[in-house]
């Protein structure tokens, strides 16, 4: 028998990591017939550039075991992606690895490079793989809070001397993700100077993911940490075709860094999914070298999608903050769920309005939890008929509070 609350069989180390709850929110869409924007991925095909590439390479060698670091074009051609957009050099012979999406490229480098015991400083919100991630390496998670603006349009922000204060003679790493999921945010290069001299001072290895770099709006620049003085030999820098190319399910990342860096990770990679994607690589090698305005357009159009959305949810009475890149844009749902509860807001948003989103408090270590569970994740990537029923349906919603709250002053 197993203990209350606990996931038969499953290592310690792993207890509460159980389904996700983008799992739960999918069914009630599917189970409502809900616009889902709970998951960040979109409903819109990639550039036919890098989609022709994948069709002609099927039924070929291609499909075949590719090399275990990627083939040498696609290396070749993040590389090229790196010194174009970042001013970084780096050898694709043995400072490029190319891996089953960021995820893995991730969780790799923290199988890789952690010791039982050694603590890993993250910020949270986080995305959900690197708690898992840190603690299948037998890590400890060591987060510092983001902390939302008082009003919408201001960006998140953090206490540099919490970020000190998180830091102990066992930190090892410094997990940074900018662009930031959920929150939107987009590190400064004065925050990120401070980030690296702390990483300096207390010889930290930084891991940055970067999958989001290229969806960044007006008013905000993405700067790779590894580009700041001092960094690239202590760096490494993940991103993946995914979010670039609107191409998901394909799995094709890559991290760069110091060749001893990603030597470790390579060993580490190796014995996970070995290799993948091979008719996939040669797409996404062509996707790198689109000409610049394909991510600019890229960047405007989900601008574009993203002032929509924030438009429905201020016309629905949901505060939002307004996201600086990336898929994604919070609520805080206290002024309309009396309890400030934005896990049981987004359980019954479906049957309310027809529209599924994510709770950010699952995006918290278990001891925070309190900081987001007044916040919710919409996800803004989607067509823009989807966006506009959705915007439409939490209008209603908002005009039928309004008109409640107006019957009971009555």
């Amino acid at each position: 028998m197993s203990a209350a609350g606990r996931t038969p069989y499953l290592a310690d180390r792993l207890q509460g990591f159980g389904t996700t709850v983008f799992a739960e929110m999918s069914a009630l869409a599917v189970a409502t017939g809900s616009v889902n924007l709970g998951q960040g991925f979109p409903d819109y095909p990639g550039p036919p550039e890098v989609l022709d590439v994948a069709r002609a390479a099927i039924g070929t060698a291609a499909d075949q075991y590719p090399p275990g670091p990627g083939i040498a074009d696609l290396r070749a051609a993040v590389a090229e992606h790196q010194q174009r957009f970042h001013g970084l050099t780096y050898d694709p012979a043995d400072e490029v690895l190319v891996t089953a999406g960021a995820t893995e490229a991730l969780t790799a480098a923290l199988l890789a490079l952690l010791d039982p015991g050694d603590e890993v400083v993250l910020f949270e919100p986080m995305y959900d793989s690197y708690a898992a991630a840190v603690a299948m390496a037998g890590g400890v998670v060591r987060p510092v809070p983001l902390r939302p603006p008082a009003d919408g349009p201001s960006p998140w922000t953090f206490q540099p001397e919490e970020l000190a204060g998180a830091i102990t003679p066992r930190t090892t790493l410094l997990l940074l993700n900018t662009p930031h999921n959920p929150t939107g945010k987009v590190f400064t290069r004065d925050e990120l100077t401070g980030i690296a001299a702390l990483a300096a001072e207390n010889d930290l290895i930084v891991l940055t993911d970067e999958v989001y770099e290229h969806l960044v709006f007006s008013g905000a620049e993405h700067v790779s940490i590894a580009g700041l003085p001092g960094m690239r030999e202590r760096t490494l820098v993940v991103s993946s075709a995914g979010k670039t190319f609107n191409v998901t399910g394909w799995k094709i990342g890559w991290i760069c860094g110091p060749a001893p860096l990603v030597t470790a990770v390579r060993t580490a990679k190796q014995f996970l999914t070995y290799v993948n994607g091979g008719p996939f690589q040669p797409a996404v090698a062509a996707g790198l070298r689109l000409p610049d305005e394909y991510f600019t357009a890229l960047a405007r159009d989900l601008e574009y999608h993203r002032d929509l959305l924030v438009d429905g949810l201020h016309a629905a009475g949901l505060p939002v903050t307004v996201p600086e890149a990336t898929y994604f844009a919070t609520v805080d749902v206290r002024g309309v769920q009396p309890d400030g509860d934005g896990l049981a807001f987004c359980r019954t948003l479906p049957e309310r309005a027809g529209v599924v989103a994510v709770p950010t408090v699952v995006f918290y270590d278990p001891a925070h939890a309190h900081l987001g569970r007044h916040l919710v994740r919409f996800a803004f990537c989607k067509r823009d008929a989807v966006l506009g029923e959705a915007v439409e349906r939490l209008a209603r919603l908002g005009r039928a509070q309004k008109e409640q709250a107006q019957k009971e002053q009555v």
